[in-house]
């Protein structure tokens, strides 16, 4: 039996669960995705009632988008793209945008730092992690490395932002600096390819041989600096390839995102603000974009998430 037919034949309560199973979202977050009330919710998922098509049709997209079986139309996804486009051809400067404006910079450290290291395990939520990034305040019962993760991480986004005005190269010297600010009295070999094994916790992607690593990133940097004409494309697939080589110890995630953010910058995009809350699709997406399955989808998330840093830029 095929995915979809499963999918075809399974009911409404069940559907629900495994949303809310595969998600980790509550059923009033359920709820507000499908644009009803929680009280319509409890009712389909306890069989009292039936919802009508138009909303067993979100219950599905929402189905196939939490489990990675959504497709996104090439009209969609090149829409997307032109509006993204667009947006960036209103815009004379990004970087000077942002460095006009301490609110829109500042907003923007805030949102880079709070999900990125909320999505690699930090338990800071974002008032926390804005009083230690900006009132120097200590957080009771949160650990040391916590606190250092959140002040690196705004020093790593600074001198992203710094590297982008200036219009200098993304290049190999780039990547380590951004590891050795992130990691910096936190890991001895902040800075440094790892010399050792890993694999990624929760994928099937198997990870470079640490001994290639040099030659890998090199043959990555020189892909970045080539000119393409569809930068979302193009930085999704970066991004996908410098997640599978997982160069350090430790970090990967967070220098990824913020190569990323360096490559967007570049051609005066926004930054792409990940949210963590989407962190299970992130995840799904990325690992179909690394075995080479899908990288539509991947590509269609960091749209949306350029659109929440432009959002930013425009106060919204």
């Amino acid at each position: 039996m095929s995915i979809r037919d499963h999918q075809t034949i399974m009911n409404i309560p069940e559907k629900i669960k495994l949303i809310q199973k595969a998600s980790m979202m509550t059923q009033e977050q359920i709820a507000r995705a499908l644009g009803v009330t929680f009280a319509s919710l409890n009712r389909w998922v306890n069989n009292r009632a039936v919802p009508r098509k138009e909303a067993q049709e979100k219950i599905d997209r929402l189905y196939r988008q939490i489990t990675g079986q959504k497709e996104i139309p090439v009209q969609v996804l090149e829409a997307k793209k032109n509006l993204l486009a667009q947006k960036s051809k209103n815009c004379k400067s990004i970087v000077d945008i942002i460095s006009g404006n301490p609110d829109i910079r500042d907003e923007l450290i805030l949102k880079l730092t709070y999900h990125s290291n909320r999505i690699e395990g930090s338990t800071l939520s974002e008032d926390e992690t804005a009083a230690i990034l900006f009132d120097n305040v200590t957080i009771p019962n949160k650990t040391l490395v916590e606190h250092l993760e959140a002040k690196n991480h705004r020093t790593a986004v600074e001198y992203m932002f710094g590297h982008a005005a200036q219009k200098n190269l993304i290049d190999g010297e780039f990547v380590m600096r951004l590891h050795g600010v992130l990691m910096n009295s936190i890991r001895e070999d902040a800075g440094m390819w790892r010399n050792h094994g890993v694999r990624i916790v929760g994928a099937n992607v198997p990870t470079a041989n640490h001994v290639k690593i040099p030659a890998l990133m090199n043959g990555l940097v020189e892909k970045i600096s080539a000119k393409g004409k569809d930068i979302v494309s193009w930085a999704t697939l970066v991004h996908a390839e410098f997640e599978k080589i997982h160069p350090f110890s430790d970090g990967n995630g967070r220098v990824g995102r913020l190569i990323l953010h360096a490559m967007l910058l570049r051609r005066n995009y926004a930054p792409a603000v990940i949210l963590q809350e989407n962190k299970r699709q992130y995840n799904l997406y990325l690992n179909k974009a690394q075995t080479g399955d899908d990288q539509s989808l991947l590509e269609d998330f960091i749209a949306d998430a350029v659109l929440t840093g432009f959002a930013i830029l425009e106060r919204k």
